[in-house]
C-alpha cells in the first residue's frame, strides 16, 4: 500500500493525514499548540512549537496507518497563510516569534496606507487591500523592531517565509528555500499578474529582496526531506495555502466554483479562471492552486474570527470543556433571545476591513443565559459568511444557490442549518470534511504520478445537504439585528 502524506499546519493545530489512492484517510493525527498573546490585538506562535507539532502528528499518522517511509510516495503541505517568520540562514533559528495572520500590531500603519493613493497601486499589483492581515507589514515590523535585523537582512543573513517555507526549510535541512504562488500572493509583496516578487512593493515596505524564497506552482517537486525527518528521504511535492488547498480539495477546478471553510477564521473562495475580478465590495483577488502553468485567479472574502469564537467561549470563558458541546448548549434555547455577538477580537475582515473594531455582545437582558451567548457565537459565524456571500454575489454578478463547505466548525449541524437559512441557499457538506488536507494530497499525488490526472482524483461520494426553511421576513429580521450589532462594533 502506498500513500500521500498531507501535512495541514493550521492556526491553532496541526494535522497529518495519509491518503490512499481511492481517497480514503488511512491514518490521521491532530495536535493543538500554544497561542501567544503579547498584548491586546497581538497574536504570535513559537516556530519551534509549529515544527514540534508537524513532526509529532506526521509520525503518529504513519503509525496509525501502519506505514513506513517507503510507503510514502510524496508529501503535500498546506498551511495557515500570511503568518510571518524570519530566521537565520546559517542556524535556522528564528529572530522573533512567528507573527500570526490575525495579529493587528501594524493596523495603524495600514490604515494610513489604505487612505492614501498608494492603496490603489497595491491592489492593482497584488489584488489585496492594505491590511495588517497580510505579511508585508509584519515583516517590516520585525526588521524595524528586532535589534540588528534590518542590517543582517541586507547582508543576506536572514530568510523570510510564510509557514510553508519554514517547514520545507526545516524538513530539508535548509536545502529548500521556496514557496508557492498561493502563499506568495498573500504576502502583499507579489505581483499576481506577472507572478514575481515586486521591486516597487519591496522598496515601499523596505524589504531586502535577498530575504525572499523562490515561488513555484503549488504542485512542484520542491526537493526532498532529510532521511532524519521521516526515516528516509521523501519528495516534497506540493505546497498550497490552506484556503486554496481546500478549494482544490473540493475539486472546484472551473470558473464559478466556490467553497467556504469554517476554521479559526472563515474563508469564502470562488475560482474565476483566467479573469482578474476587481472587487467593488471589499473582497480581494488572489491566486489558486495549480500543478503547472499559470494558476487561476480567485476571488476571496476572509472572516478573521470564525470557529475561534467558540474556542474563546471554551478557553476564555469556560462555557464548556469541548467545542463540540457548543451545539448542544446552543440548541437548548429556541432562539438567540435577541442577543448578538460580534467577534471582532482582532478587528473585522471582509467586507468591512476595520482593524480598530472590537468585539461586543449586545441585546443582553436579565433573561440572557449562557446558552443564548453560545448560540449567538455560532450564529455570528453564519452572519459573517452571509456578508461575504452577499459581497461575492454582487462582484460575480450571479446569485449563489449552493455552497460547498468544510473545516472543523462545518461538522456542527446547527451552524450549517442556520447558515442555509441566512443565505437562503443549499449548504453541502461532504462526509469527510478534511478538504484542506485533501487538496494538498491531490496536488502532491498529481505531481508524483500517484493520480494520473485531475479526472482521476477521487471525489467525496457522501454529501449532506442543508436546505433553508426560514421565511424571508424571519431572515431579514435576523440579518437586520446582526447589521445593527456590527455598526456598534465599528
Amino acid at each position: 500500500m502506498e500513500y500521500i502524506l498531507s501535512i495541514d499546519q493550521g492556526t491553532t493545530s496541526t494535522r497529518a493525514c495519509l491518503f490512499t489512492a481511492d481517497g480514503r484517510v488511512a491514518g490521521s493525527a491532530q495536535r493543538e499548540f500554544r497561542q501567544i498573546y503579547p498584548a491586546p490585538g497581538m497574536v504570535e506562535h513559537d516556530p519551534q512549537d509549529i515544527m514540534g507539532s508537524v513532526m509529532s502528528v506526521a509520525a503518529e499518522a504513519m503509525v496509525r496507518a501502519g506505514a513506513s517511509p517507503s510507503h510514502i510516495r510524496g508529501v503535500g503541505i498546506t498551511n495557515q497563510r500570511e503568518t510571518t517568520i524570519v530566521w537565520d540562514k546559517n542556524t535556522g533559528k528564528p529572530v522573533y516569534n512567528a507573527i500570526v495572520w490575525q495579529c493587528r500590531r501594524t493596523a495603524e500603519y495600514c490604515e494610513k496606507l489604505k487612505n492614501s493613493p498608494t492603496a490603489k497601486e497595491i491592489y492593482r499589483r497584488t489584488g489585496l487591500i492594505p491590511d495588517a492581515y497580510f505579511s508585508a507589514t509584519k515583516l517590516k515590523w520585525i526588521l524595524e523592531n528586532v535589534d540588528g535585523a534590518y542590517e543582517r537582512a541586507r547582508r543576506g543573513e536572514l530568510a523570510f517565509g510564510t509557514v510553508d517555507t519554514y517547514i520545507m526549510w526545516r524538513l530539508s535541512g535548509g536545502k529548500i528555500f521556496a514557496t508557492d504562488y498561493t502563499n506568495a500572493a498573500r504576502t502583499m509583496l507579489f505581483d499576481i499578474r506577472n507572478l514575481k516578487w515586486d521591486n516597487w512593493l519591496l522598496d515601499l515596505f523596505g524589504i531586502p529582496a535577498c530575504m525572499l524564497p523562490e515561488a513555484y506552482p503549488s504542485g512542484h517537486l520542491f526537493g526532498y526531506t532529510t532521511a532524519e525527518a521521516f526515516g528516509a528521504p521523501i519528495p516534497l511535492a506540493a505546497v498550497a495555502g490552506d484556503q486554496q488547498s481546500a478549494l482544490f480539495g473540493h475539486l472546484c477546478l472551473s470558473a464559478g466554483d466556490l467553497k467556504n471553510t469554517y476554521g479559526t477564521g472563515c474563508f469564502l473562495l470562488m475560482n474565476t479562471g483566467d479573469k482578474f475580478v476587481e472587487s467593488k465590495n471589499g473582497l480581494v483577488t488572489t491566486l489558486g492552486a495549480c500543478t503547472g502553468g499559470r494558476p487561476p485567479y480567485v476571488l476571496e472574502g476572509s472572516v478573521f474570527i470564525g470557529g475561534a469564537a467558540v474556542q474563546w467561549l471554551r478557553d476564555g470563558l469556560g462555557f464548556f470543556g469541548d467545542a463540540a458541546e457548543s451545539e448542544k448548549l446552543a440548541t437548548s434555547v429556541k432562539d438567540n433571545g435577541g442577543v448578538y455577538l460580534v467577534p471582532a477580537f482582532t478587528g473585522l475582515g471582509a467586507p468591512y476591513w476595520n482593524g480598530e473594531a472590537r468585539g461586543l455582545i449586545c441585546g443582553i437582558t436579565r433573561g440572557t443565559t449562557r446558552a443564548h451567548i453560545a448560540r449567538a457565537a455560532l450564529e455570528s459565524i453564519a452572519y459573517q459568511v452571509g456578508d461575504l456571500v452577499q459581497a461575492m454575489s454582487a462582484d460575480a454578478g450571479a446569485k449563489i444557490t449552493r455552497l460547498a463547505v468544510d473545516g472543523g466548525a462545518s461538522a456542527n449541524d446547527f451552524l450549517m442549518k442556520f447558515q442555509a437559512d441566512i443565505l437562503g441557499c443549499e449548504v453541502a457538506r461532504p462526509a469527510a470534511v478534511e478538504a484542506t488536507a485533501r487538496g494538498a494530497a491531490y496536488l502532491a499525488g498529481l505531481q508524483t504520478g500517484f493520480w494520473k490526472d485531475e479526472a482521476s482524483l477521487p471525489a467525496s461520494r457522501e454529501v449532506k445537504v442543508f436546505t433553508p426553511t426560514a421565511d424571508e421576513s424571519e431572515r431579514s429580521k435576523l440579518i437586520a439585528g446582526w447589521r445593527k450589532a456590527v455598526s456598534r462594533a465599528l
